[in-house]
């Protein structure tokens, strides 16, 4: 693309690439899938599922609360894996998908501090607790959100994108220590894990394994768009910049 600028000179500028990624059909079946998966799901948990005879209606929160506290959990793990590939590579698409993951990551992280509030305040008779995982959770959305500010502060640019990798990196620890954290500390939260025998009844299990696939599919399709999101702003802030600088 050539652009004449106010000497009448013309001044060449890299063109986009052309070629359209196929994300969008990507997207659209994840789309399709995660909608029937979300439906069957919905079926599963308030008509197929048995109630628990200690908790009531109220244990039904788990079936919302464990598939997006994983999903706030996998998201980091993606942050800090996309940071960790751009500072050896140097590849601007795997920032991209770092800085996707981390906008999709603080909506669930939300989401899992909201649902497993609800849910305390029904079963623990509490909306809050210094438990070790609440807490442990409680500072991973803080480093959803520190890692937002500093990539909004620094703006578009490799610094930013190196920062925010550096963050994501160190950061990532919390996610393992959240998953063992009621292991390793007395914690109001139950240790028995989903495939122990005799843990969880079999239909409990099913419901949640569906609620499961069905949120992660629905994540898989929001981190698309919401890469492809990213995408286009760095593309318009970069043709903007040029164009600044043509003037």
């Amino acid at each position: 693309m050539a652009v004449i600028n106010k000497t009448g000179s013309a001044h060449h500028e890299l063109a986009a690439p052309t070629r359209r990624p196929p994300l969008p059909l990507v997207s659209l079946l994840l789309n399709a899938l995660a909608c029937v998966g979300m439906m069957l799901s919905i079926w599963a948990i308030f008509l197929y599922a048995p109630t628990d005879a200690i908790e009531g209606l109220s244990q039904r929160i788990f079936y919302f609360h464990v598939p997006v506290a994983w999903l706030a959990m996998l998201s980091f793990v993606i942050v800090a894996l996309g940071g960790a590939v751009y500072l050896w590579r140097e590849d601007e698409r795997w920032d991209w998908l770092a800085l996707a993951a981390a906008e999709a990551g603080a909506v669930f992280t939300t989401l899992t501090l909201v649902t497993g509030s609800l849910w305390g305040r029904a079963t623990w008779g509490t909306w809050w607790t210094w438990d070790a995982r609440l807490t442990t959770s409680l500072i991973l959305w803080f480093l959803y959100i520190a890692y937002l500010m500093l990539r909004s502060y620094l703006g578009k640019t490799p610094t930013s994108a190196r920062a925010g990798a550096v963050l994501a990196i160190l950061g990532v620890i919390d996610v393992p220590i959240i998953y063992e954290s009621v292991n390793w500390w007395r914690t109001l939260h139950p240790a028995a894990e989903i495939g122990t025998p005799g843990a969880l009844p079999p239909s409990v299990v099913l419901v949640l394994m569906l609620a499961l696939v069905s949120f992660t599919l629905f994540y898989g399709a929001l981190l698309i768009q919401l890469y492809q999101m990213v995408r286009l702003q760095y593309l318009a802030w970069r043709l903007r910049t040029r164009l600044q600088v043509v003037d």
